[in-house]
């Protein structure tokens, strides 16, 4: 596909600070889970973290293409410091700019956009996974106020994020026409950041259980109207595909680079092993399904920034992109052999880390289930 001189631009750019800044620091991330502080700090100042929004918002004024490109660079040497980009820019900042106030908007937008603050989504809950209309959290009214009680799990960048945008039930018996979304901001009283989880994978990245205890949060923060809440998030999980997409692919390529260098440097019965028709098979069908991947994570990044509906076509990419992840990184540590299984090469990491790709913002399962819905209801 022949991208702009601006997308390019943006490529080069983010691929040069990706190498420099990010991929020296992607292994340690991993190995103790901290949060790469510094990285996010150097996104903010390059205007990454408010890439796709408008200037006057505070954002970089660029496009979905621009930003999907950006996370599949970040992706390709560091899946950890990608997904909490992806998680800010696409649940955390993304809700408050396309159904916000206008105060919302003055309140939240700069500061998300500039790394001021970062941003994070709560929908998920222990007995509401794939189901998200099970949702159990309660807001219930008073005065100008909303009381919460309830809890979110898997929020990623939930222990970092200065506001959160989660949803909650605010008239039972009505199911996914009772749920509401509303800004929560840290600090705000009966809002607890509690357990840390040890994942898999991404390990650099925060992933948060989130506690509402008769958390007061006034009306103002209700984002969109009562009984809107599930709608609005579904929509916003429409773009957040594209980036879990974007995501995959770039982990995906990553996969790939690291199996052409080695393959170029290992040498087996007198030869590298890359003049091996069976290595070379793996690089193929990796290389060609790489390419796909990005056609269709592009398509839908394309379509989103000329305003067409994306529901499938975000489904599609990250459905596809996600599995053809998994193979290429499982392929990558093939190629590898049993260095591919140690901490010292990086692809038992992308292996690893190409995993949520297939169960963040919706499994697999649940993309099959969107597409057929979508491809049926066409006809």
């Amino acid at each position: 596909m022949q991208l702009s001189e601006q997308h390019e631009l943006v490529r080069r750019t983010v691929r040069e600070f990706a190498v420099n800044e990010v991929e020296p620091r992607a292994a340690e991330l991993d190995r103790t889970g901290h949060f790469p502080d510094e990285s996010i700090r150097q996104m903010a100042e390059l205007g990454l973290l408010g890439i796709c929004f408008p200037d006057e918002v505070g954002g970089s004024g660029g496009d979905v293409l621009s930003y999907a490109i950006a996370v599949e660079e970040i992706a390709r040497v560091c899946g950890s410091t990608a997904l909490i980009f992806a998680a800010h820019v696409s649940l955390g900042t993304y809700p408050i700019y396309a159904f916000g106030t206008a105060d919302q908007k003055a309140r939240y937008l700069r500061k998300l956009c500039r790394g001021e603050m970062l941003g994070a989504f709560g929908l998920t809950e222990p007995n509401a996974g794939s189901d998200a209309g099970g949702t159990q959290t309660t807001a219930i009214r008073d005065g100008d106020h909303y009381v919460l009680n309830g809890s979110k799990v898997f929020c990623t960048n939930g222990g970092v994020a200065g506001v959160a945008v989660i949803t909650a039930v605010t008239t039972k018996g009505k199911g996914t026409d009772g749920i509401s979304a509303f800004l929560v901001e840290k600090g705000t009283p009966g809002f607890i950041v509690a357990k840390k989880e040890d994942k898999l994978g991404v390990r650099g990245s925060e992933t948060n259980v989130l506690h509402f205890e008769d958390c007061r949060v006034p009306v103002a923060n209700r984002l969109g109207d009562e009984g809107e809440g599930f709608r609005l998030f579904m929509k916003t999980l429409d773009g957040g595909r594209i980036s879990i997409g974007a995501m995959a692919l770039g982990i995906a390529q990553g996969a790939l680079d690291k199996s052409l260098s080695y393959s170029s440097q290992r040498v087996q019965f007198g030869r590298a092993i890359r003049e091996f028709q069976a290595v070379q098979f793996m690089l193929a069908d990796m290389a060609t399904e790489i390419n796909a991947a990005r056609l269709l994570v592009y398509d839908a990044a394309m379509k989103k920034d000329r305003g067409e509906r994306t529901t499938c076509e975000s489904a599609m990419a990250k459905l596809f992109a996600s599995e053809a992840a998994m193979r290429a990184t499982d392929r990558a540590i093939q190629i590898h052999g049993g260095y591919g299984y140690i901490k010292d090469y990086p692809v038992e990491r992308y292996f690893r880390d190409a995993k949520l790709t297939t169960i963040g913002e919706g499994t697999s399962e649940i993309q099959r289930l969107v597409i057929a819905r979508e491809v049926l209801r066409d006809r």
